[in-house]
Order: C-alpha cells, then sequence, then structure tokens
C-alpha cells in the first residue's frame, strides 16, 4: 500500500465513520434506551439523546479510519496471492481484518456511550472513570468478542458486494451496451431486494 492510499484511507475513512455516527447518534441513543433492563423511561426516554455523544466523537473517527486503512492495507498485500476468481476471498479476509482491528477502539467506545446514553445524569468522563475504578481496564473490552462476531458477517457480505458492484459501476458508465447496462440495474435491484427483505 502506497502512502498516499494509506493516507486515502485513513481520512476517507475516519471522516466518513464520523460523519454517520454523529448523525444518526440521537437514533443509536433511542435504541439503546428501548434495550435498556431499566426501560426506556428511567433510562431518559428522549430527552438528552445526545448523552454519550463525546465518547462517540472520540472513538468514531480513528475506528473508522483503522477500519479502513486495515481493510486497504490487507486487500493490497492478498493481492498477488489471491487474485482473479479468489478476489471475493481477499475482500472477506480483508474485511474482516479491519472489523477486528477497528473493534479494538469501537468496544470501549460503545461501552462507554451505551452506558451514558442508559444513564444521560451521568457524564462520559464519570462513566468511563467508574467502568475502570469497578471493572478495571477489562472492562472498557466487555463484549469484544461478541461485537467482533456480529460485525464480521456483515462484512463478509458487504465488502466483496461492494468491490463487485464498485467494478460494475465503472463497465456501466464506460460503456455504451445497453447489455451491460440492463445487468447492472438488475445487480442494483437485487440488492436493494436483499436489504429490504
Amino acid at each position: 500500500m502506497q502512502a498516499r492510499d494509506f493516507a486515502a484511507s485513513l481520512v476517507a475513512g475516519g471522516c466518513a465513520g464520523m460523519c454517520v455516527d454523529l448523525t444518526l447518534f440521537p437514533l443509536d441513543t433511542i435504541k439503546t434506551r428501548l434495550q435498556s433492563p431499566q426501560g426506556f423511561y428511567r433510562a431518559g426516554g428522549f430527552g438528552g439523546v445526545y448523552a454519550g455523544v463525546p465518547s462517540a466523537a472520540v472513538g468514531s473517527f480513528p475506528n473508522a479510519a483503522a477500519f479502513f486503512v486495515t481493510y486497504e492495507g490487507t486487500k493490497s498485500l492478498l493481492a498477488g496471492c489471491l487474485s482473479g476468481r479468489m478476489a471475493p476471498v481477499t475482500h472477506m479476509l480483508a474485511a474482516s481484518l479491519g472489523e477486528i482491528v477497528a473493534c479494538l477502539i469501537r468496544v470501549p467506545t460503545e461501552v462507554v456511550k451505551q452506558r451514558t446514553q442508559a444513564s444521560p445524569v451521568l457524564h462520559t468522563h464519570h462513566v468511563l472513570m467508574a467502568t475502570l475504578r469497578e471493572e478495571g481496564f477489562r472492562g472498557l473490552y466487555r463484549g469484544f468478542g461478541s461485537t467482533v462476531l456480529r460485525e464480521i458477517p456483515f462484512s463478509l457480505v458487504q465488502f466483496p458486494l461492494w468491490e463487485y458492484l464498485k467494478v460494475r459501476l465503472v463497465c456501466f458508465f464506460l460503456s455504451q451496451d445497453t447489455q451491460v447496462k440492463g445487468q447492472f440495474v438488475c445487480v442494483c435491484v437485487c440488492v436493494c431486494v436483499c436489504v429490504c427483505v
């Protein structure tokens, strides 16, 4: 992986992840409170939907950047070994490794964020300190294994499909062949149907 590609993956991945996380944060807070054992309204209801946002803001950029740098780096390392028909395997391996590396950053920020969302009267800093005091450093990685096991299956499907569609999209725009355009539209419709189902 060249330095330019590394920098592009780092910045683009980090910025994209931060934008998504901060934009969807209120929905994430509501979901967390709906799942809270104390009940939605006792966990804060619709009030303070930005409780825990400092944790998300601090972890979001490095989490996404770590994923994309690892994904692109692994993909370029494996490109010589697994090519052609094995390209989807390269993308699966790269995405899986990217998820594992990203979870090293994501899980501690998620633990603090979710605990703050479920107890909006506490500040992020207080939740972090209480977690470290009561559970130690390991408390920040509570749920690491289950998070990795949740993320990898999505990446196993998403990234080979993304890479395939990226190539097909280039073919679509560069080709004047209506058959290629028709195939691309069919693939997009199939993907949309799969997502909706």
